[in-house]
């Protein structure tokens, strides 16, 4: 039986016109790693991994990370790996004029997922 280890992520990326896609690259019981391709004014919505951290890299492009519920944030680049802790909010929003390209590795794949609500305005 032959298992596949490589992966090529240039494969998984898939451009929406809405809200960006989540492609599976690969799962098991011990991690999902997921490519994500955000196009510039498009994000990933700040939520939680009640029982998992989620690992990103970052392929291409630039985006503003959410760090807090309270809306804190970090510019993140072409080149980061950024760890979100388990129950750590996270979220991102393409701030640039690229696609921003993310590998999501979510360990364990039973970390679960919890958006945070949309506060009034």
């Amino acid at each position: 039986m032959t298992t596949i280890r490589v992966f090529p992520s240039a494969d998984f990326f898939q451009l929406a016109s809405g809200e960006p896609i989540r492609s599976v690259v690969t799962q098991s019981a011990e991690v999902v790693v997921v490519a994500w391709h955000i196009a510039p004014g498009q994000c990933i919505a700040a939520h939680v991994h009640p029982h998992g951290q989620d690992t990103w890299t970052i392929l291409a492009g630039s985006g503003r990370y959410q760090l807090s519920a309270n809306g804190d944030w970090q510019v993140v680049v072409k080149g980061d790996v950024v760890i979100a802790p388990t129950g750590a909010v996270h979220g991102v929003t393409n701030h640039g004029d690229e696609p921003l390209l993310i590998i999501s590795v979510v360990a364990p794949s039973d970390a679960g997922y919890q958006l945070l609500p949309v506060s009034e305005g």
